[in-house]
């Protein structure tokens, strides 16, 4: 596990304008995604995955106050049984919504290509984070730097067929 250092996180991450950004693109690779089947927005390829791209799905929970459909695409991590990902949020001090909405209502979809999987959420224990963490790292390295910026323990969460 790399040394916490929040410091080193640059600050304009945090900023309001990359905060909307990061919005506008998420909904424009969720558009895009739904649009083609995921023959676009399929691939993340950013940071550690401007060489080694990897693969994108849609998570859709159910918005804790609004009880609305709410979606993000995320990187993932498929298993025999089960999809995983990571409540990372680039490494900012607070979870995901998205993380809080499944934690409140845990039976989600995850869209990868064009198929649909009904799941239910649940957030790893100490011992499945162990385990899957280097297997996510070793996906997207950049995860690894998310947690050294931030002093919370990055959930792992494992969505599996309800």
């Amino acid at each position: 596990m790399p040394v916490m250092d929040p410091n080193a996180r640059p600050k304009q991450l945090g900023s309001p304008a990359v905060a909307s950004l990061i919005k506008v693109g998420s909904r424009l690779n969720t558009k895009l995604y739904r649009l083609t089947g995921g023959r676009l927005g399929k691939n993340w390829r950013i940071g550690a995955a401007m060489r080694k791209p990897v693969p994108v799905c849609l998570l859709t929970t159910t918005g804790r106050k609004s009880g609305e459909p709410r979606t993000a695409p995320l990187i993932f991590l498929e298993t025999d049984s089960s999809f995983v990902v990571v409540a990372s949020q680039g490494g900012l001090p607070k979870h995901p919504a998205w993380y809080l909405n499944l934690v409140e209502n845990p039976d989600v979809t995850i869209q990868v290509g064009k198929e649909i999987h009904e799941l239910r959420a649940r957030t790893a224990s100490d011992t499945e984070r162990d385990e899957l963490w280097p297997q996510l790292v070793d996906l997207y390295a950049d995860f690894d730097t998310y947690a050294a910026w931030t002093d919370r323990k990055i959930p792992v969460v494992i969505c599996e067929p309800r």
